[in-house]
């Protein structure tokens, strides 16, 4: 493949596979009830299923750069395509609540190694390109859980076989994810070949980057987004309902908040790429996080639109947290380890945070203390950020310390 249809064919795969990064979880909550009472799953089951993409994508993120370094990053991906496609379609056919669970947990593994080898994908063939090329994979990954959510209801009242093909038109779609990144795999081999591409000549542990502060800094930060993320997805609509409004009302609030990604991805790679000295845009992002909660805490009925927008506001980090991943190393091995370090840890605490807020809630009976723990989670995520954020790169602090 010539090397400039190659990259319009990369762009092409990326948008398609970052499309499907997100609905195998994003497209489940709204048809939770009937898959419920379908497979008879209960309660605690269902909890642990809306925890599952965090932790799976901690687990399964950790294998990535393994997988990367053997079949290269193509050739990863499209595994990770695959696996999305199989566990999808395969969990819209079963009756069973135990394989239920393992084939979702194959769909999360695959979308956990695109999460991981995409931005390394990007650093190594569009070096020149790394904040538009980042903008693109962002907004596709906000458009692809956006558009799950709104559509997986509707799509369960009238399509035949309900919940089963809402879920499992996303395999349909992962599937066809796979077709550019088979074609880019097999282009990829034959190079490698030619380049006899030693595969054991670097390390494959996400954890060889430990040594560098900035990365456990990103990977803290990431965190800290991510759980603040995953708490409002799941808890910010009840925070507002038990403030006084409508259960319409608070839907729509959460709605407002959720719409920020899309313009958030088209922002911050390129803010990132500017500004060779970030660090105040994540202090601004803090101060936007804590004024969110503080509205919704104490005037949850007083311009509610405004805090949901503050909350919005504030999860810019998240594709901040990916740019930093990208613009932070030198080269596409580096990145392909911080990538899959810095999600790895940060995902466990979008799995921890909302079973931990859910909990609080239930022993203290409001929502006091969970928003004085969210508040003070608020600091971790700027004293993490500053330090991500600063100049200097994930390679020289490694090589340093070396």
């Amino acid at each position: 493949m010539r090397s400039k249809a190659r990259l319009w064919w990369g762009v092409l795969a990326i948008v398609a596979l970052a499309i499907n990064l997100r609905p195998g979880a994003t497209s489940l909550g709204p048809v939770l009830a009937e898959v419920q009472a379908d497979l008879g799953m209960g309660g605690s089951l269902a909890g642990l299923l809306t925890s599952a993409p965090g932790f799976a994508f901690a687990v399964f993120g950790a294998f990535a750069v393994v997988i990367g370094l053997r079949l290269g990053l193509a050739g990863g991906l499209f595994v990770a395509a695959m696996g999305t496609a199989l566990g999808l379609l395969g969990r819209s056919f079963v009756h069973a609540v135990p394989l239920f669970f393992v084939l979702t947990a194959l769909a999360f593994a695959g979308m956990a190694i695109g999460n991981v080898l995409v931005p390394a994908y990007i650093k190594a063939h569009y070096p020149n390109r790394l904040a538009s090329i980042m903008s693109v994979y962002t907004v596709s990954l906000a458009i692809g859980a956006t558009s799950a959510s709104l559509v997986s209801a509707p799509l369960s009242d009238v399509a035949p076989g309900g919940w089963r093909a809402s879920l499992g038109v996303w395999g349909l779609a992962a599937l066809a994810a796979a077709v550019p990144w088979a074609v880019l795999a097999a282009s990829e081999r034959r190079r490698r070949l030619a380049e006899e591409v030693d595969t054991h000549r670097v390390s494959g542990s996400v954890f060889a980057v430990m040594g560098s502060r900035k990365a456990v800094a990103l990977a803290v930060f990431f965190g800290m987004q991510s759980m603040q993320a995953y708490v409002q997805f799941g808890w910010i609509a009840q925070m507002y309902r038990d403030g006084g409004l409508s259960a319409t009302q608070a839907g729509a609030m959460a709605s407002l908040l959720a719409a920020f990604g899309i313009p958030a991805g088209f922002v911050m790679p390129v803010v990132v790429a500017r500004l060779r000295d970030p660090r105040w845009v994540v202090v601004l992002l803090g101060a936007l996080l804590v004024g969110g909660y503080l509205g919704v805490w104490l005037a949850p009925t007083t311009t509610p639109w405004l805090w949901a927008a503050l909350l919005g506001l504030s999860g810019f980090a998240f594709p901040m947290a990916m740019a930093l991943i990208t613009a932070r190393a030198r080269d596409s091995h580096t990145t392909t380890q911080l990538s899959g370090f810095t999600q790895s840890v940060g995902y466990l605490f979008s799995g921890m945070g909302p079973l931990l807020v859910g909990v609080l809630v239930e022993v203290t009976g409001g929502w006091d203390v969970p928003l004085w723990f969210l508040l003070g989670s608020a600091a971790v995520f700027v004293a993490a950020g500053v330090v991500a954020a600063g100049p200097g790169y994930v390679d020289d602090e490694l090589t340093a310390r070396a």
